[in-house]
């Protein structure tokens, strides 16, 4: 079933552009379709840059690495609830990791991973942070393309 990134309401979507979320730049909030246990197609259109997703991956406000380690040395503090990024690229495909970072509980209803792009039938969202992702379109890509490196 696809879901699409587009705000609920009642159970019917918004059609009105109006409703569309925006990031803090104005950026709209892309649809996306869900195929299996992927997000196929690129939530931008383009492949994302695997250095700006490194940086991502390791910067603490993103709360990567809070949860997980990985093949971060310059890191002495690495999260140990999720699983270890080191092989991530040969486990998961692209889609697979773009899922994860989109919605996770799409995936694992319980998981204590945040929907990194999801903004709809979210519950305790800061008022700050309500109708808005957690990261870009842009970053997600990024990461995807770093995490997709990950081969070892």
């Amino acid at each position: 079933m696809a879901r699409s990134a587009i705000p609920v309401v009642g159970g019917c979507f918004a059609l009105a552009l109006l409703a569309l979320p925006r990031l803090a730049g104005g950026e709209e909030l892309k649809s996306y379709s869900v195929t299996g246990d992927a997000i196929v197609e690129s939530l931008t259109g383009e492949a994302g840059d695997a250095a700006r997703g490194r940086k991502l991956v390791v910067d603490r406000a993103n709360t990567c690495i809070l949860c997980h380690s990985g093949p971060f040395p310059e890191d002495k503090f690495q999260g140990d609830l999720a699983p270890n990024l080191s092989g991530v690229g040969n486990r998961w495909s692209v889609g697979q990791l773009r899922l994860r970072l989109v919605d996770a509980s799409r995936l694992n209803p319980g998981t204590i991973m945040p929907s990194y792009y999801r903004v709809d039938g979210l519950d305790r969202v800061a008022k700050a942070w309500s109708g808005k992702p957690i990261l870009s379109a842009r970053q997600i890509e990024d990461i995807v393309a770093y995490l997709a490196t990950l081969r070892d």
